[in-house]
């Protein structure tokens, strides 16, 4: 018998056998027998040294051709029991489905977006500005002294040449005037940097809302209306608010806003230290030198301003104790909102 009659022989053979085959596990042997290492395809290769040079050609391609119908025919029968068999699987819809991960925002950009839907409510655009700001609108617009303390790089980050990274975003309300007429309500949220200690009440890099409104005849009791209705808004109509003298370059008067402690309901704890009350802003009405740093007139015009820390705002809320857990990426902590 030739080489050829053989190839014939096994093709027809092969065949044969494909077609009595039942399932899958009976597929592995055929291959194995056939197409293996030591298979009969593989044993009929070995012979082509013994084929006559001239015929060696012809020899090898015949086999390369058995060998693909082969590889062909038993992967088309592999794939008929595959589909067979899945399709003979029972799918029970009582079981629970595959949970997965889904992202959320993070609690501090919730916050953010809640306090400007609540700013935007009480009449408020949105302006922003650069977190690289020169000394003129960080500090010189604002009222601040040449000597004053927040200039020293203990609290301030100075970029190379004469930019620094903004402390407050109290500049984008001048940067905002410079280029606007009153009437002027806008608020200005955005990173700010400052050269703190790392603690769990402080941050060298944190987020604020600075709010400004400019008009004629604007009061401190318009003041007072504004954060009052923002902080019933924001932390239920419960909570109360206290206003104490305090001092801004840029505001004249000036005030701090405490709330009531909403861990120990005002009766005093550790959180308020035993004073019943949290400290959440700084705000008054707009100093005349800040006007006349923007080409507002004084004389016509007044206002108010007010700045709030988000993170703590945020960390009042939601009851947490420590800020640098907002800036861990702790998954299981960020799960929870």
């Amino acid at each position: 018998m030739s080489i050829f009659d053989e190839i014939g022989s096994v093709a027809e053979n092969f065949h044969n056998k494909l077609d009595k085959i039942i399932d899958q596990e009976q597929i592995v042997d055929l291959k194995n027998k056939y197409l293996g290492r030591k298979g009969i395809v593989s044993n009929l290769f070995s012979q082509i040294g013994k084929v006559a040079a001239e015929n060696r050609k012809k020899v090898g391609k015949s086999l390369n051709s058995l060998k693909n119908e082969l590889t062909k025919k038993i992967n088309e029968k592999d794939q008929q029991f595959s589909v067979s068999e899945e399709k003979s699987k029972k799918t029970d819809y009582s079981l629970p489905g595959y949970s997965f991960n889904k992202g959320s925002q993070h609690p501090i950009t919730q916050s953010i977006d809640e306090m400007l839907d609540i700013f935007n409510h009480l009449g408020f655009d949105i302006a922003y500005g650069p977190e690289v700001e020169t000394d003129w609108y960080n500090f010189g617009s604002l009222n601040f002294p040449k000597n004053h303390p927040a200039r020293d790089m203990q609290d301030t980050f100075y970029t190379e040449g004469s930019g620094i990274l903004r402390t407050h975003t109290s500049p984008v309300q001048t940067r905002f005037m410079t280029k606007n007429k009153p009437p002027v309500r806008i608020v200005a949220p955005g990173r700010v940097y400052r050269n703190e200690a790392i603690s769990p009440r402080s941050y060298c890099v944190f987020n604020q809302i600075e709010g400004l409104y400019v008009d004629k005849d604007v009061t401190f009791s318009d003041l007072r209306g504004t954060l009052d209705m923002f902080c019933k808004m924001y932390f239920g109509s419960d909570v109360k608010l206290k206003f104490r003298t305090s001092y801004f370059p840029f505001t004249e008067p000036s005030a701090e806003v405490d709330v009531s402690c909403f861990l120990c309901d005002g009766k005093g704890c550790r959180v308020c230290k035993n004073t019943g009350w949290l400290e959440i802003l700084g705000c008054g009405m707009i100093d005349p030198n800040v006007f006349k740093s923007v080409g507002y007139d004084p004389e016509k015009y007044n206002g108010f301003a007010f700045g709030l820390g988000v993170e703590r705002m945020a960390m009042l809320k939601l009851g947490i104790n420590d800020i640098r857990i907002l800036y861990e990426n702790d998954i299981e902590f960020l799960k929870q909102f």
